[in-house]
């Protein structure tokens, strides 16, 4: 509505300036005509100004063209705009339809919508009518149920009553029954205090002549143990003779009969390690697994085994395990090499002789090695 006020206004100064338009031109007939009435009468008088005046005449001429044709010009751009205004019009027409379209469309919404409000209504005062119907049928079903709980609780109560006297007669038989039983109690009671008397001294006969054996017994046990510490007494003269024999019969091994086993899977490790104790005068036996190391030990009887923990298949504790198990290997001293600082509590359950760190100095290696040999005995 604003814009087809402000294309009215428009139009309006459109129609001013036109008016004004025509006002002027029509000033300037009148004043043309005046003009043309008075040179007429001084046409005589004023023969020197005509040319002049005749360039004054032109001059209005082409004034006057130039208003005719600024009057078309305002002419076409008021159809223009009338057109416009037109354009304008159909436009606002359309979306006034439009918009009377939306509303319709709305209103038939709302309308839709409390007819399913309505709908909904119908069915929720159904729902309620069918809950109502369905509370007083439970209502009645519920007097019913009362009703038979009623009945049931008079004749539970009639059972009850029934049970009582029932009772009430077992409980008088059973008074009978415990004032006869009491009787046999007292007979029975009497005839054990006999049997116990009688057993009681039968027993006390038995622990004197137990007594009497123990005695006895611990006499000669006496006799045996002395006879036995005296024996174990020759026996332990007799070891220590025969071990002095023995100990003069044998010497310690020498470094180059003793056979280091090196178990490892890494080859520089080996590598190092067997260099090292070549180098002492050791012999030397390498493994690259525990497989190998317990196939090593079976063929060559090694006087030290030297292993490390993380290896693949048998590791270094499985292979100490099975050195340990082994009638054999069993006192072998095991030497095993480690990294971590917390393999010391499964190294000593699982029996390794000594755990060195990474890295050790070979000093220690070679000192344990030494250890080992030492404790060796070989024959003379």
């Amino acid at each position: 509505m604003n814009e087809l006020l402000t294309w009215t206004l428009a139009a309006v100064a459109v129609a001013v300036v036109l008016w004004l338009l025509w006002l002027g031109r029509s000033r300037q007939q009148r004043a043309r005509a005046e003009a043309e009435r008075r040179e007429a009468q001084r046409v005589a008088l004023e023969q020197a100004d005509h040319a002049a005046r005749a360039q004054r005449v032109t001059a209005d001429l082409a004034r006057e063209a130039v208003d005719a044709e600024a009057l078309r010009d305002v002419e076409t751009a008021v159809a223009a705009r009338l057109a416009q205004q037109r354009a304008e019009e159909a436009r606002i027409e359309a979306e006034r339809a439009r918009v009377e379209r939306e509303e319709a469309a709305r209103f038939e919404a709302q309308a839709q919508a409390a007819r399913e409000a309505a709908a909904a209504a119908e069915a929720q005062r159904l729902a309620e009518a069918e809950r109502r119907a369905a509370a007083e049928q439970a209502e009645r079903e519920a007097a019913e149920a009362a009703a038979a709980e009623q009945r049931a609780r008079e004749q539970a109560e009639a059972e009850r009553q029934a049970r009582e006297a029932a009772e009430r007669e077992a409980e008088a038989r059973r008074l009978a029954e415990q004032q006869a039983e009491a009787e046999r109690l007292a007979r029975e009671q009497a005839a054990r205090e006999a049997e116990e008397q009688q057993r009681l001294e039968a027993e006390r006969a038995a622990r004197e002549a137990e007594e009497r054996r123990a005695a006895e017994l611990e006499a000669a046990r006496r006799v045996a143990e002395q006879q036995a510490a005296e024996a174990a007494a020759r026996a332990a003269a007799e070891e220590a003779a025969a071990a002095a024999a023995a100990a003069r019969a044998t010497r310690e091994l020498r470094v180059d009969e003793t056979l280091v086993l090196v178990a490892d899977d890494s080859k520089i490790v080996r590598v190092k390690i067997s260099r090292l104790l070549a180098a002492q005068g050791y012999r030397v036996a390498l493994a690259d697994s525990g497989e190998q190391a317990l196939e090593l030990l079976a063929a060559e009887r090694p006087h030290v085994l030297i292993t490390d923990v993380e290896m693949p298949g048998i590791d270094g504790f499985e292979l100490t395990r099975q050195v340990r198990a082994g009638a054999a290997t069993a006192e072998l001293p095991v030497l095993m090499i480690t990294s971590s600082d917390d393999k010391q509590a499964e190294a000593q359950a699982a029996g390794v002789t000594q755990l060195l760190g990474k890295p050790y100095s070979e000093e220690a290696l070679i000192a344990a090695i030494e250890k080992a040999r030492l404790a060796v005995r070989v024959p003379a």
